[in-house]
């Protein structure tokens, strides 16, 4: 007998929303079952994605799916809290992995060996795996959602700036889902953004890192 590694693949769905909480996956993939058709969750039709959910969550050695909160995204800025989902998906883990990959440029403060992967979520399975988990989950919220505010439209547009999103936006003002810490929810920036606006990176939405805590120190940690 030998022993196989077990490798996380991680990553993160929803830092460009308006709305709704960041969500993060982990899933460490059976190399001796291998799962056919894993890719990037954005380049994969809806249907393809909730099949190949079902098909994770039934064959992986072990997922998890993990969010932060639109208050955290607000408090801890939304890369930070980006890190502290996706820091939650691997410690919930069942089988602990051996090593981490993390899609993008950056890893959360883990304890175990850890490395990024850019565009990892057309590389390396376990990763595209993990998108294709962590999107069918936090599409799901945001229909949930959507049931809560229908006037916004989140089944439609799941929290993105659209120019139906930012229309409603406009009329009736950010709900206690919106993202506060974003130009385009705050009352005084709204009838100024533009959809330009709208498209700037997630950095230009919220404040800047240097001004926040550790966002994985025991003051926010699970």
């Amino acid at each position: 007998m030998y022993r196989t590694e077990n490798v996380a693949g991680v990553d993160e769905v929803g830092r460009g929303p308006l709305a709704g909480a960041v969500f993060a996956a982990a899933v460490v993939l059976n190399p001796f079952d291998p799962i056919p058709g894993l890719r990037d969750s954005k380049v994969l039709t809806a249907k393809k994605r909730v099949e190949l959910d079902e098909e994770i969550r039934a064959r992986a050695v072990a997922f998890c799916v993990a969010e932060a909160s639109v208050d955290e995204i607000d408090r801890l800025n939304i890369l930070w809290a980006s890190m502290l989902a996706m820091k939650r998906a691997v410690s919930g883990l069942s089988v602990p992995p051996d090593s981490v990959l993390v899609d993008g440029n950056r890893v959360p403060d883990l304890p175990r060996p850890a490395a990024y992967v850019i565009g990892g979520d057309d590389k390396v399975t376990s990763i595209a795996a993990a998108s294709i988990i962590a999107k069918v989950a936090r599409d799901e919220a945001m229909v949930k959602l959507d049931g809560l505010y229908p006037e916004y439209g989140f089944a439609r547009h799941k929290g993105y700036p659209t120019s139906e999103h930012l229309t409603v936006l406009r009329r009736l003002g950010p709900t206690p889902v919106h993202r506060m810490s974003f130009a385009p929810c705050r009352q005084g920036d709204l009838f100024a953004s533009t959809e330009k606006d709208a498209r700037e990176p997630d950095s230009q939405f919220g404040p800047e890192p240097s001004s926040l805590v550790d966002p994985v120190g025991p003051a926010v940690a699970d």
